[in-house]
């Protein structure tokens, strides 16, 4: 089987430079913007309790959105495959980390948690399997050593009788 490698490139450059440097913990904001060529910037910072700006976009929230993402892109291909048709999707993602006594941590879950919506002639119970097949490709779900799971919710819409 051939392989294909896939190189992503982004850079994060700290803006949290307060006139002093990191001359103390205290001293330096954690602001910093990432960017990829032809993309938007992400504002970025760390956790507030990490003395972080909550307004911005923290390490942890962008490691469970690629999660949901890529759940959600894989997903929908498989469906459209399949004759799923999709009309709605959302999903309210959870990740649990645990830091320890010397400010180490680590995931040790994501919750996925998709509510999906599809025609009232698509077949529920193939929806349904799809959600494990997608997490079975999901490129970053493979990519991390904690377990990801996903809680699907499939709503079908009512039929237009005559």
């Amino acid at each position: 089987m051939i392989e294909k490698q896939h190189r992503y490139t982004v850079t994060t450059v700290w803006t949290g430079n307060t006139g002093t440097g990191t001359a103390s913990y205290r001293d330096y904001e954690r602001a910093h913007e990432i960017a990829a060529a032809g993309k938007s910037e992400i504002l970025g910072s760390s956790d507030p309790s990490f003395r972080g700006d909550a307004s911005r976009w923290n390490p942890e929230e962008l490691l469970v959105a690629s999660l949901s993402a890529c759940h959600q892109l894989w997903y929908l291909g498989l469906c459209a495959q399949a004759g799923v048709i999709v009309t709605a999707y959302e999903d309210c993602a959870e990740g649990i980390m645990t830091e320890e006594t010397d400010g180490a941590g680590q995931f040790h879950s994501v919750t996925l948690r998709p509510q999906v919506r599809i025609s009232a002639g698509s077949d529920e119970a193939t929806a349904r399997k799809l959600h494990r097949e997608a997490h079975a490709m999901c490129f970053i779900a493979r990519s991390v050593n904690f377990p990801v799971t996903a809680e699907p919710t499939i709503a079908r819409e009512a039929s237009q009788g005559r």
